[in-house]
């Protein structure tokens, strides 16, 4: 691809006069959370605490039980089961028994009221946390692949194939009949003179041809025709209608993204160690998931089954975890909005997030988030996943593979270069948590740090 690129300056908070909606809707915010907590003592009074200590533990009691049900066998999973249907039940039925039930589920609702609001004023206050943009000549030699198979038919369903080749796109549809090695059908492109490689499928073959354009340095696109497309709700693009992502092949901007590597195999998301990954790996999965979950899983979250893993990473070590998830850039963990995003994609740095349970104290304690016992995050630029065992399952970007251990991972900062839409649903703040203090600070005029543009030039 040829020409310049040129950076597309994104307005920054520094444009936005504070006087204006962010900071009205953070008001709002406020105003709606103060509006639940003055219901609730308005209307429980002196009970209110109470309410407050029942539903905190049957919430605590209904995790424990959950976890009991999933590493117990027999009777015990029976028992726990049916107390995970009751106990929530029970809390309500005391609510009602008070009378109250109404005020709480008003408080409830006007709770996530106040967090719509107040992520919505951080978003437009705070700006995008993507990587720079930078616009660059459309393609000329744009090679897809499109695997008719990925999210239930969405290739089909949206006439994805059609649409492409009308925008001047060459496109390989695969032959699920026929497993075909995508990377080397990016290679033999590249090698033809596409200037472009571009995904229309699950996270797995994403990072296939991703690896082939950053070694190549061509760009790559994302077509969210996959079942989760995790990657392509990290780059803010429209997972609901897939044919939009086709924009960016006549008005699409240029971002720089990092790689985690595994090995030699590189992935856009995460690889997963430990539970997951032996269940995935389990020649039975595919015929019965959830027989299979459901057999295997009290043995590997008691350490009676598996390989014992250690991680290492950043000087930290976390021993014995039950599940390891190394993920290309840290997973935000600071509401439950966040979970499975990431904040921005160019952090230079992977994630870890290990979780080691073992009782159903520990289990409960996980709805302290970060802060729970059982939970360890860490980022490091290089993550060791060592076992007492010469090979062991993961799980990379969906895909389940056996690895000699000790398993490396490691991240490459800003080597591959993706084309999105320009207008796309995702940027610029939809990711954006809710921080009650930073909400604070933008609702009294005080100054709000910007999540996004950090002025770096992207490295070449």
């Amino acid at each position: 691809m040829g020409g310049t690129r040129k950076p597309v300056r994104t307005p920054g908070p520094a444009d936005r006069p504070r006087a204006g909606a962010p900071r009205w809707a953070a008001r709002l915010a406020l105003l709606v959370a103060a509006g639940a907590i003055a219901l609730l003592l308005a209307a429980a009074g002196g009970r209110s605490l109470a309410l407050l200590v029942v539903g905190l533990a049957g919430l605590a009691a209904t995790v424990a039980a959950l976890w009991w049900t999933l590493a117990r066998h027999g009777a015990a999973r029976a028992v726990a089961a049916t107390l995970t249907v009751l106990v929530p039940l029970a809390v309500l039925v005391s609510y009602a028994a008070v009378g109250l039930l109404w005020v709480v589920l008003s408080v409830l609702v006007l709770w996530a009221v106040a967090m719509l609001i107040g992520r919505a004023a951080l978003a437009a206050d705070l700006g995008p946390p993507s990587p720079r943009q930078y616009a660059t000549p459309p393609p000329r030699a744009p090679f897809l692949v499109m695997n008719p198979r990925s999210g239930g038919g969405k290739v089909g369903r949206y006439d994805l194939v059609a649409k492409a080749r009308a925008l001047g796109a060459e496109v390989a549809v695969l032959d699920p009949a026929h497993p075909q090695d995508v990377a080397e059908l990016a290679r033999r492109a590249v090698a033809r003179g596409a200037d472009l490689l571009g995904v229309a499928g699950g996270d797995g073959t994403q990072a296939e041809v991703a690896g082939v354009a950053a070694g190549h340095g061509v760009p790559f696109m994302v077509i969210c025709a996959g079942t989760r497309n995790h990657f392509a709700m990290d780059l803010g693009l429209d997972r609901d209608d897939p044919s939009t992502g086709l924009d960016a092949l006549t008005d699409g901007v240029e971002l720089r993204v990092d790689l985690g590597v595994i090995g030699e195999r590189v992935f856009v998301n995460n690889a997963s160690f430990g539970v997951y990954a032996a269940v995935v790996r389990s020649p039975a999965y595919r015929d019965g998931k959830v027989p299979t979950i459901l057999r295997e899983l009290p043995d590997l979250l008691t350490h009676r089954n598996g390989p014992r893993l250690t991680v290492r990473a950043g000087g930290a070590v976390i021993d014995a975890p039950q599940a390891v998830l190394v993920s290309n850039n840290p997973y935000h963990l600071g509401d439950a909005a966040g979970l499975g995003r990431r904040a921005r994609l160019d952090s230079g740095v992977l994630g870890v997030l290990g979780i080691n349970v073992d009782n159903a104290a520990q289990a409960a304690g996980l709805l302290r988030g970060r802060h729970g016992r059982g939970l360890t995050t860490l980022a490091g630029h290089e993550v060791v996943v060592d076992a007492d065992a010469p090979e062991i399952p993961v799980g990379v970007d969906g895909e389940a593979l056996l690895l000699p251990t000790p398993v490396k991972c490691r991240i490459s900062p800003g080597v591959l270069r993706v084309r999105v839409p320009r207008d796309r649903p995702g940027a610029p703040g939809a990711r954006t948590p809710v921080d009650w203090r930073t909400l604070g600070r933008l609702a009294f005029g005080r100054d709000v740090p910007s999540s996004g543009d950090d002025g770096r030039e992207p490295q070449k």
